[in-house]
């Protein structure tokens, strides 16, 4: 069975660990890497700043880690922008995205704002599905994008861009990780996202995707179908556990990629048998 080809093969991408450090993909926002690249980070986190040129404020969309280094790269933008912070907005509970929220809060006196509420804190917001944030000059529109984990954001913006957070990557795919993630949740999440018909995605981790992000998403569709389609091939043979199916259909990822990859498996897995199509006993699968 062949695989979906990745539209971004073809796109003129930076390369692996060669994304610059601050950027500027619209007038409305500025990405600041954070400095804690990773096999599961890539680059290292993306921290946006989101605001109307000339309002003088901005919003902080996912903190990242509570790195000095990072605080003084984003205070250095907010200066090049001529901007105060005025709010702090987390996609996911995730500490690569958040860990720096609450401490930025008070350090910027600016809330925080998340579907977490321990995520948004005692003083922050909780934000729900559909809200339009007016800030910063702007408007932000808060869209549920579960999967990756149950409280994830996306965040759509006045110019059509989406902050997708880890539910798209800029290189790779996103790891639904059986149990926090939910493989059915985040397929949705993918189709919400696609029929936003977005003119650019801001990714939590990797470089920018602006040349057809439409096929973007459809690609991270199919090749979730083809991974099942690998699985259930394999289960037609008979019982395997999740090891050896991990071996069989990821044979060339990186040691240190391999335990993410058998938490994927696993969050297929359960959408497989609750569907009937496989039965599964602790870390053992069979057909159906």
């Amino acid at each position: 069975m062949s695989a979906p080809v990745d539209p971004r093969s073809t796109w003129d991408l930076p390369a692996p660990g060669a994304m610059a450090p601050v950027a500027d993909p619209e007038p409305l926002v500025t990405r600041v890497l954070a400095p804690n690249a990773s096999p599961m980070t890539l680059d290292g986190t993306n921290t946006h700043l989101v605001g109307e040129p000339g309002s003088g404020q901005a919003v902080v969309v996912d903190p990242g880690p509570d790195d000095p280094a990072h605080l003084a790269a984003v205070e250095a933008a907010l200066a090049v922008r001529g901007a105060r912070v005025v709010a702090l907005l987390v996609t996911h509970h995730h500490g690569d995205h958040a860990a720096a929220a609450h401490p930025w809060s008070r350090h910027f006196d600016a809330p925080v704002a998340a579907a977490s509420p321990a995520v948004a804190g005692p003083g922050g917001r909780l934000l729900a599905a559909g809200e339009r944030l007016r800030l910063a000059g702007t408007t932000l529109d808060v869209v549920p994008t579960p999967g990756h984990t149950a409280d994830h954001l996306a965040f759509r913006l006045a110019s059509g861009a989406v902050l997708v957070g880890d539910s798209v990557l800029g290189r790779g795919t996103s790891v639904v990780s059986h149990p926090e993630g939910d493989l059915v949740a985040y397929l949705d999440s993918l189709r919400r996202v696609h029929d936003l018909g977005p003119s650019a995605l801001y990714c939590g981790h990797g470089p920018e995707l602006t040349v057809d992000p439409s096929a973007v998403l459809r690609y991270l569709a199919d090749h979730r179908a083809h991974r099942e389609r690998q699985l259930l091939a394999l289960l037609a043979a008979g019982p395997r556990t999740v090891p050896e199916l991990v071996a069989a259909v990821y044979p060339d990822v990186a040691p240190a990629v391999l335990p993410a990859a058998a938490q994927s498996t696993r969050a297929a897995l359960v959408k497989l048998a609750a569907e009937g199509r496989v039965r599964v006993d602790g870390d053992r699968a069979g057909p159906a």
